[in-house]
């Protein structure tokens, strides 16, 4: 085979990533460096001294360290779940990965339509009779419970993406390392903890990455729950974008969510650390 057949075929892909998202990611940076035709931080400046940059980064960092954990708890236990089923394995997953086909938006509506005033939940507790009138769930004077409403929504919608890929790692563990040490007199808990978690690290590094990063960009969600009530770091990128029309400042808001996420994906690299012996 000709040498140039791999580079080739890595050729397309080269290219897709070069103009979706090489490029754009240039200008941001550029946009969110430059002022008046200038290299200046006077953007990043901005946006930092507007008093929503702080609630916004304190709510974007709150969802994330509520959900995420969750989260991985719940599909570390759904994949063992899945896992361990003989019968009805493959309807077990679909119906667990039924929330992927949803959209981040549709999500948002989903859940709407349960806690808002003429909701189903309102509408059930007046059917039984426990209140009088509806509530008024998600309003300015109950942040809480548009963040519970919200934390509620993201777990629903998201936890499937790391249930798939922890599926497909529990699924290359050889059931030798198991059974050995089942042998050797180690309990269900000391086998998870002992045999399968160490095992499984490379597959949790990716879903732990994948997750925190989506969990940073969440803005659909928030949008449809919360409205302007929860600013969070995308929805005043998308605020200064189009409602502002200020770009330099949407593109030091993008910057800072990229930064964010850079940051948080190496110390998962780092707390997760996976030996070159177990990747080969």
């Amino acid at each position: 085979m000709p040498r140039y057949i791999p580079y080739l075929l890595l050729l397309p892909a080269t290219v897709f990533l070069i103009i979706f998202f090489l490029y754009p990611f240039t200008q941001v940076a550029i946009e969110s460096f430059t002022s008046n035709g200038s290299w200046s931080l006077a953007n990043f400046q901005k946006a930092s001294s507007h008093w929503k940059f702080g609630e916004a980064f304190k709510n974007t960092m709150l969802l994330a360290a509520l959900v995420v954990p969750i989260q991985l708890a719940m599909s570390l236990t759904m994949a063992t779940v899945v896992q361990k089923l003989q019968k009805g394995r493959s309807a077990i997953l679909y119906i667990f990965a039924i929330p992927l086909g949803i959209s981040d938006l549709a999500a948002g509506l989903i859940w709407l339509s349960i806690f808002e005033q003429s909701g189903f939940l309102n509408s059930i507790l007046v059917n039984m009779g426990l209140i009088e009138k509806p509530i008024l769930y998600l309003s300015y004077q109950s942040p809480w419970v548009i963040l519970f409403a919200i934390m509620l929504a993201e777990i629903w919608r998201a936890t499937a993406i790391m249930m798939v890929i922890l599926v497909a790692g529990l699924g290359l563990i050889p059931r030798e390392y198991g059974e050995a040490a089942e042998v050797f007199g180690a309990t269900r808990w000391q086998r998870f903890y002992k045999v399968t978690l160490p095992m499984l690290r490379p597959s949790l590094q990716t879903a732990l990455i994948l997750r925190v990063i989506l969990a940073f960009e969440v803005f659909a969600v928030v949008i449809a729950l919360g409205g302007t009530q929860m600013p969070v770091l995308m929805s005043e990128t998308f605020n200064w974008q189009f409602n502002l029309q200020d770009r330099g400042v949407a593109a030091a808001y993008a910057m800072v969510i990229l930064a964010v996420s850079v940051v948080f994906t190496l110390i998962i690299l780092r707390a997760l650390h996976v030996p070159k012996e177990a990747r080969s």
